[in-house]
């Protein structure tokens, strides 16, 4: 028992090294990456358009619901308390600061983080990295880095694409149930949108989408001989990527509150 339980701790250990060394490059590369722009360039642009302008759709339905829903029970509640005003603030707290960065990164991860990591298998079981290697390109520079910025910079945008229609265009939906005064809701909203709600929701699409990247490809070049092997690492990217989003989050929240 205890020699299973000491080789599954060596071996979990050295996936953590494995994944720091990975992290590691992705970070060197990237610095070097504007550098060599013209080297995996056009993946980047075909990265955001995939990742971002592709998600706006679900992005923008899943926000103007979430924002009217808030709204709506809100009004219909909190009056009754003498709390009316408090709907901004959980506007706020529950849309920029919360809410709006964890859907985005799930939806990412569903979308962008799956396909990464199958393509990125389907190319290790083709041999076509070993091919990039033998002409001297390094597949950490072509292949993860476009990935790894095109998926950070989508995350990014989406997130403020996120706040935008949950903060102001579910305004417009709730007018047709509960109509507010317009005056009165964007004046008490913006008293309420502090520099730190934007910089904390700002920070924490970065990291997410620098998990989700990171673990998406990371997860993509561990599949080594059959293609079989490329469900298996897909679920494993999809169930780090929520467990390692999750704990961030909850991290900057008690960092933020404390």
């Amino acid at each position: 028992m205890v020699a299973v339980l000491g080789r599954w701790l060596i071996t979990k250990l050295k996936n953590l090294f494995y994944a720091a060394g990975f992290f590691y490059q992705v970070l060197k590369e990237t610095l070097l990456f504007v550098k060599k722009k013209q080297v995996g360039f056009k993946v980047l642009i075909m990265q955001i358009l995939f990742t971002g302008f592709e998600a706006v759709s679900i992005i923008a339905v899943i926000s103007l619901s979430l924002g009217a829903v808030i709204i709506v029970q809100g009004l219909s509640l909190l009056p009754q308390f003498g709390q009316g005003k408090l709907i901004y603030s959980i506007l706020i707290t529950v849309i920029t600061r919360e809410l709006g960065p964890m859907l985005t990164a799930f939806i990412i991860i569903a979308r962008s983080g799956t396909a990464i990591a199958t393509e990125l298998g389907n190319m290790v079981i083709s041999h076509e990295v070993e091919a990039y290697v033998s002409i001297g390109i390094n597949p950490v520079s072509y292949l993860v880095v476009p990935r790894f910025l095109g998926v950070t910079v989508s995350m990014l945008l989406l997130n403020i694409y996120f706040n935008i229609f949950g903060l102001i265009g579910s305004f417009f939906i709730t007018q047709l149930i509960h109509p507010v005064p317009i005056g009165e809701y964007f004046s008490n909203l913006l008293q309420q949108l502090h520099a730190d709600d934007i910089f904390s929701s700002i920070l924490k699409s970065i990291i997410f989408g620098t998990i989700i990247s990171t673990v998406a490809t990371y997860n993509g070049f561990k599949v080594q001989r059959s293609s079989t092997e490329i469900p298996q690492y897909v679920i494993k990217s999809v169930g780090q990527g929520f467990s390692l989003c999750i704990l961030a989050n909850a991290v900057i929240t008690l960092i933020y509150y404390v």
